[in-house]
């Protein structure tokens, strides 16, 4: 009896142990294939192993079910407190703290394992500031039925992609049906609604695919969508469904020749296509190889034969080590896209870029009136006003909304410090002063002790700032408030002094700076410049051409071998003789000055004892730089 009651205990472990895992294993399977919603029932019922809790997160983050994340990826957080976990971790358990709206927890996590410095409220206050336009946004698809998001403009129609047709079959990643494409018309009356909806032909939509963000060229005879490829393919042992750009033209009323886009492949994914005002260029989100993150926005060129040119990076002003999506470029060129690469307030954010010399600059925040701590993306604007869509999944599903902007009161300024460059000491007293693109003066300020500046500007200009301080080359530094949208410039001002940068620029003990050019010799009672003085007075020339703010003082001195009165009016000839010889050779007049001292200031003061060696040292030429 004993035994059978053994024999039944230990068959109830193995049974249990076998189960056990095979729990595991269907568990990593789902995982590993995106089965997020059936992996997430199993792992929440194993053992709450980091491993396990970290996938179970993981489930619920993909699906943007943050506070089930959050839950999961903490006890993985105090579990491994002491120890390192992996960056994507880190990241994700970053973007969920944002997702409940933990900043401050967040923005700990961010700075102190992703070395990526963030302080949640100051960006919001600067943001207030800066941003171009607050939003007021409006759900147009709440009534709609399932998840819905990405316009595209056709006619007095929107296109849309929505998981509202429930005989469709279920999405293993989220348990929604597949995405379709789906037409309707916005009405804009006091409720703006959006009525008489309808999918997409069957040609397009299709069955166990999914297919968004679909744009149409301005005749609407083509269109550009997305849609995923019904084959995977096996990326680190997962697979993966890609997606493609695909192609349709509107042949008597009906899309035919659909297919992929050349540059699409089957190995990488492409999408969210986006066309510029003249449709010369397609721009798109892709993993392709060579991208800085997870994902890129690239652009080709669409030629008149409707082919494409190769795929461009953005590069670095756009694109991160992250995720950026859903480009949309405005009539006014203003390309619009949505990061989670960036800082913002929580998943993907929205973010605008103006081109200038070809090259998108760094891109701008559009603040938490329109963003929000979860997916804000696919913005469309329409023909450049304040009005457009966008969609964002701060319900819980996504949905599109309309918005209507309103300009924002901003004020732009530069700011900075200036500083000594080889010192590295703070510089008081320095003018910094403001230009505008024609060189007018449009503000100035001499800093005080702290060395800093703050200079107001205006949107949409080009200025140079320039710091100046006395025996210092100024500094000149270019920059245009572009409306991408810094409106706060930070420029340290490095100013190197004439004494650091010319060798033969000195300072005597009492703080005075002097150039040091051989002597000048004039002949006995003379004053005219001869041959060897000129060639040292050239170089002199030379140097001042170099710094067209240096002036100078010319000081004559003579020896003590005749009167004094005629000294001094010897002296002060050749001093006024040296300093025509500058003017003659292009050297403002304004920038110099002339002084004799006669005998009054010798190098050796030897009086009426003087050899002929010190009377020539005391008979010279001194160059004093006043600025």
């Amino acid at each position: 009896m004993k035994t059978f009651k053994l024999y039944i205990l230990l068959t109830a472990l193995t049974t249990g142990v076998l189960c056990f895992s095979q729990s595991v294993s269907k568990a990593n399977n789902l995982y590993e294939n995106r089965a997020y919603v059936e992996a997430a029932e199993i792992f929440s019922s194993l053992p709450k192993t980091v491993d396990n809790l970290e996938k179970l997160g993981d489930c619920y983050y993909f699906n943007s079910e943050f506070e089930k994340a959050y839950k999961a990826y903490k006890q993985v957080y105090d579990l491994k407190i002491n120890t390192d976990l992996t960056e994507d971790f880190y990241f994700k358990y970053f973007q969920v703290l944002k997702g409940i709206k933990n900043y401050e927890k967040a923005d700990e996590v961010s700075t102190r394992h992703l070395k990526d410095t963030i302080n949640t409220p100051e960006l919001k206050a600067l943001l207030k500031r800066i941003v171009p336009y607050k939003y007021e946004l409006n759900n147009l698809t709440k009534d709609v039925g399932g998840s819905s998001f990405g316009v595209g403009l056709r006619d007095d129609k929107i296109v849309f992609a929505s998981t509202k047709n429930i005989e469709n079959p279920n999405y293993k990643w989220n348990g929604k049906p597949y995405l379709d494409l789906y037409e309707g018309v916005v009405s804009k009356g006091d409720d703006i609604t959006l009525d008489s909806i309808q999918p997409l032909s069957d040609e397009i939509n299709s069955v166990k695919q999914h297919e968004s963000n679909a744009i149409f060229t301005k005749d609407g005879e083509t269109m550009y969508f997305s849609r995923n490829l019904k084959k995977r393919i096996d990326l680190d042992s997962t697979k993966i469904a890609v997606v493609s750009i695909f192609k349709a033209e509107l042949i008597d009323g009906e899309w035919t020749n659909i297919e992929p886009v050349s540059f699409a492949s089957e190995t990488y994914s492409t999408m969210h296509p986006a066309l510029n005002d003249d449709e010369t260029r397609l721009y798109f989100s892709s993993d392709m190889p060579n991208t800085l993150g997870s994902f890129d926005i690239f652009y080709v060129d669409v030629f008149a034969d409707n082919s494409f040119g190769t795929p461009i990076n953005l590069g670095e002003n756009i694109n991160t080590i992250r995720r950026e999506q859903f480009p949309f470029i405005a009539k006014d060129s203003t390309l619009y896209f949505s990061s989670n690469g960036k800082h913002g307030f929580g998943g993907l954010d929205l973010f605008a870029s103006r081109a200038k010399n070809n090259e998108f600059l760094e891109a701008l925040n559009l603040g938490e009136t329109i963003n929000s701590e979860k997916d804000d993306f696919a913005f469309v604007v329409v023909d450049s006003i304040n009005t457009g869509y966008v969609s964002s999944n701060r319900s819980g599903l996504d949905n599109i909304y309309t918005f209507k902007r309103i300009e924002n009161e901003r004020t732009y300024f530069i700011e900075g410090l200036v500083t000594d460059k080889v010192t590295g000491e703070i510089l008081p007293n320095t003018t910094v002063t403001l230009f505008d693109k024609d060189g007018n003066v449009v503000a100035e300020q001499r800093v005080g002790e702290d060395g800093r500046y703050k200079l107001p500007t205006q949107p949409s200009q080009n200025y140079s700032v320039e710091g100046f301080q006395p025996k210092y080359i100024p500094q000149v530094e270019f920059f245009d408030t572009n409306d991408k949208g810094n409106i706060e410039f930070n420029i340290e001002l490095e100013i190197e002094s004439y004494k650091d940068a010319e060798e033969i620029v000195t300072d005597d003990d009492e703080g005075n700076t002097f150039i040091e050019l051989e002597n000048i010799y004039f002949d006995f009672a003379k004053w005219d410049i001869k041959p060897q003085a000129a060639r040292t007075l050239d170089v002199l020339v030379a140097l001042l051409t170099k710094y067209p703010r240096m002036e100078i003082q010319l000081g004559a001195h003579t020896d003590s071998r005749a009167s004094y009165e005629f000294n001094m009016d010897l002296s002060e000839k050749r001093a006024r003789a040296t300093l025509e010889y500058l003017v003659e050779n292009g050297i403002s007049r304004a920038r110099l000055t002339s002084k004799g001292y006669g005998e009054s200031k010798p190098i050796v003061p030897c009086g009426d004892n003087c050899t002929e060696t010190e009377h020539s040292i005391n008979r010279r030429c001194e160059f004093l730089i006043l600025k």
